[in-house]
């Protein structure tokens, strides 16, 4: 069934799926279990996961210390298909006001370089996160030039600067999608 259902999928390029926050867990902490350094000191690119919608930014970003991550990067696109229609950003996070709408009209770019609890609460969370993008605070969220496109010169150059790449692609450009990948690795 599921396999009838990414056919069918891929022949109407409706291709957007969300991985869930419990499934990349579980991924992560086999690859813990096999190399625990596996991810220490390593820049993580999400190439293809909109910070608004992705389970992996979230998963990644409340994670970043426990993996010893150097950096973690994220990219939009625009026009996500499937905007506001997952997760808010920061959302499903009890201690963040819900709101409506979404603020994101462009493509944007995630770049973590540090977290920590900069509201002094003790805990370090989401709500923490989003304060320090917003206030800019050695991390960056900035609009991109371009449409997040993972082909684009932009979302290249990010590539580029990263180590390991985790995302969901989508699968009718699964073929596209390998091609800058394994350009990097040759």
């Amino acid at each position: 069934m599921a396999n009838k259902n990414l056919t069918n999928a891929k022949r109407a390029k409706n291709d957007e799926f969300y991985t869930q926050f419990g499934d990349i867990q579980k991924e992560i902490e086999a690859y813990l279990e096999y190399n625990p350094k596996v991810f220490r000191g390593k820049v993580v690119y999400c190439n293809c996961d909109d910070p608004y919608e992705s389970n992996f930014f979230r998963y990644f970003v409340l994670n970043f210390k426990k993996l010893g991550l150097k950096q973690l990067i994220t990219t939009s696109y625009k026009p996500s298909p499937v905007a506001n229609t997952q997760l808010l950003l920061f959302g499903n996070d009890e201690s963040l006001p819900k709101t409506k709408g979404r603020p994101k009209v462009t493509a944007n770019k995630f770049i973590i370089n540090k977290v920590h609890d900069i509201d002094g609460d003790g805990e370090f969370n989401l709500k923490d996160i989003a304060k320090q993008l917003k206030a800019n605070k050695h991390n960056e969220w900035a609009p991109l030039e371009e449409d997040g496109d993972f082909r684009s010169d932009e979302c290249i150059e990010l590539l580029k600067q990263s180590d390991i790449v985790v995302t969901n692609p989508p699968f009718s450009l699964f073929r596209e999608y390998l091609k800058p990948l394994l350009s990097k690795i040759s």
